[in-house]
Parts: structure tokens; C-alpha cells; sequence
């Protein structure tokens, strides 16, 4: 289904949980967030139902997120229940990953595609630093767990930070290509807990560009432009939703783990489908789609008009 702006509207991502086992300063509060009641939640049999009233109007790719997806309860069952569809034709995961050394095989089983990684610092007491609670050794051990059971194509998101990560593209680069995956950089955006840091904390991608020296352009995707490492089979990305806006190839639709759909990550409009069912979910979904905006906020406000913070939604 295309929406008002003519986007082919095939990619959904369901946010599991609000919670996560990290407190990443960006991200979560760091006594985390409030824990809704099961009845508020998602259930797999819901999910299921909500994937396939999608699916019939257009839905081709399914990308599981939390919070950290690996601590809601059922989730290889949710990843069963989808890969059933016959019409959902990729399921994708983002995970912080440390919890993949005990579940890549189950995923893998189950079902799932591919997997995306956060991984903010490849220093031990930066990692610790970052998310709070976390140990970085989990993180790559799940990684290269990961790639043992067979997950091609590992894509490790950095969201780059002033002052606190921008020093280690090097070190990032060279990760890239000893793991032979793609590392993809995200430009920090204002929102949630990202508005206490310091306001020097945001830096343009072009940095990497400027640092990371002879990179071969492999052109671009709906979100990232990818480069290839010379002599390796390792990439980088760049997502940059500030300094390179790409809405106009937005092809995404959110729904929170307590049944809300957002049409875009910065805006404050949510459309509840709980109680509905049948033809009236799928209208619901179209209006939805339908009320999908031209672009995100961000230049105009500087900050995110989202009711809920990333943790909250899935990123």
C-alpha cells in the first residue's frame, strides 16, 4: 500500500518490549522504565494477527526491537508465529546482543533473517560507562555466536556521540573487517533521554567520511549509505537523519508492544488498534499508513514531537 505521499508503505516494526537488560545515558533512564502489566502487552497470538491484517495490504519485511526484544518472554515463538506468514518475505531482529551467545541458535531455528547489533564502543570501561550495567565481552561473544549458526550479512549500529566514541573509527573499521560485517553509524537524534546530554553531544557523519580515508561508495538503501573497505568484505554505513534527511524514502510503520501504531518515529501521533479485528483493523491500519507525514520534525523543532522515548519505541 502506498501512502498520501506516494512511498510504498512494506516495512514494519514491532517494538516487543519497553524494557531492556542495559540503561544505555541515550536511551533508558537509568532506573529504567516503568513495567506495563501483561495485559497491557502485545501477545504472540496478537502480534501474529496484527503481521497478517498488515501483510494484506502490503507488508513484505518484519523488524523485531524493543527495548531489547531477547528479554520479552515468547520471542522465538513470535518469530515462528510470523515466519508462518507466507507473504512476510524477511524477519529481521536489533538486538543490543548480550543475550545472543545463549539465543543466535533459536533465532536461527525459528526462522529469523538477519540481525542488527548496537554497539556504541569497542573500549571495555566506555561500554560499562554507556549502558550502565553491561559487560562488552557478552556482546561479542554473542556476535561471534552469531556468525557460528550461520547469520550472514551482521550489520553492528554505533550511534556516535561527541567526545565520547568519535575517536574510535578506526578502531571500528578495523572491527568491520577482522568480523567481515558492516558497521553502520547513526547520527544522535533529540529524543528521550539523548535531550539531557550535553548539546555538544550530536556530530555529523561526515566526520567518518573525513577520518576513514578511501572508501569505495556502494550507494544507498532507504535509511544508510554504505561504503566498501578496501581489500575486505566489510562495510561501513551511514544513517544520518540530520544531516541527510531521507524521508522521502521512508518506507516504515511502527507498532509499540502495547498496540499502538506510530506512522513515524518523531511524531506524536499514535493510532490504537486494540479491540479490533477483521475488516475493521485493516481500515484502521490503512488510515494509519494514510497518516503517515512528509517528514520528521527534527529540523523545524530541534527536537522529537514523540510522546515516548526510543526504548519505548524501537528505533
Amino acid at each position: 500500500m502506498k501512502d498520501s505521499f506516494n512511498r510504498e508503505i512494506d516495512y514494519l516494526r514491532i517494538s516487543l518490549t519497553d524494557l531492556c537488560n542495559l540503561r544505555c545515558i541515550y536511551c533508558m533512564p537509568s532506573k529504567g522504565v516503568e513495567k506495563k502489566s501483561h495485559d497491557q502487552i502485545l501477545s504472540v497470538e496478537r502480534i501474529k494477527e496484527l503481521v497478517e491484517s498488515f501483510a494484506s495490504l502490503g507488508i513484505k519485511k518484519v523488524r523485531l526491537t524493543g527495548g531489547e526484544p531477547l528479554v520479552r518472554k515468547g520471542f522465538i515463538d513470535i518469530v515462528k508465529a510470523i515466519r508462518s506468514i507466507p507473504s512476510i518475505e524477511e524477519i529481521c531482529l536489533t538486538t543490543n546482543g548480550t543475550l545472543l551467545k545463549e539465543f543466535a541458535k533459536p533465532l536461527k531455528d525459528a526462522g529469523l533473517d538477519r540481525l542488527n547489533i548496537s554497539l556504541d564502543t569497542l573500549n571495555e570501561e566506555k561500554y560499562h560507562r554507556l549502558t550502565r550495567v553491561g559487560n562488552i565481552s557478552d556482546v561479542l561473544e554473542g556476535i561471534k555466536e552469531a556468525k557460528r549458526v550461520g547469520f550472514k550479512d551482521i550489520k553492528v549500529n554505533c550511534v556516535l556521540i561527541h567526545n565520547f566514541n568519535d575517536d574510535e573509527l578506526e578502531a571500528f573499521k578495523d572491527f568491520a573487517v577482522s568480523n567481515e560485517l558492516t558497521v553502520r553509524f547513526i547520527e544522535l537524534m533529540p529524543i528521550g533521554e539523548s535531550l539531557k546530554l550535553s548539546k555538544d553531544s550530536y556530530i555529523s557523519n561526515n566526520i567518518v567520511l573525513d577520518t576513514l580515508k578511501g572508501l569505495i561508495p556502494l550507494g544507498s538503501d532507504e535509511v544508510a549509505s554504505y561504503y566498501q573497505i578496501p581489500n575486505s568484505k566489510a562495510k561501513i554505513g551511514l544513517i544520518s537523519p540530520l544531516s541527510h534527511m531521507f524521508c522521502e524514502k521512508c518506507s516504515r510503520i511502527r507498532l509499540t508492544s502495547d498496540g499502538k501504531i506510530k506512522p513515524c518515529l518523531h511524531s506524536s501521533l499514535e493510532i490504537d488498534t486494540t479491540g479490533l479485528s477483521g475488516e475493521e483493523l485493516k481500515e484502521i491500519l490503512k488510515k494509519a499508513i494514510l497518516s503517515k507525514p512528509k517528514e520528521h520534525n527534527l529540523h523545524k523543532e530541534g527536537r522529537s514531537s514523540s510522546k515516548r522515548g526510543m526504548s519505548e519505541i524501537g528505533g
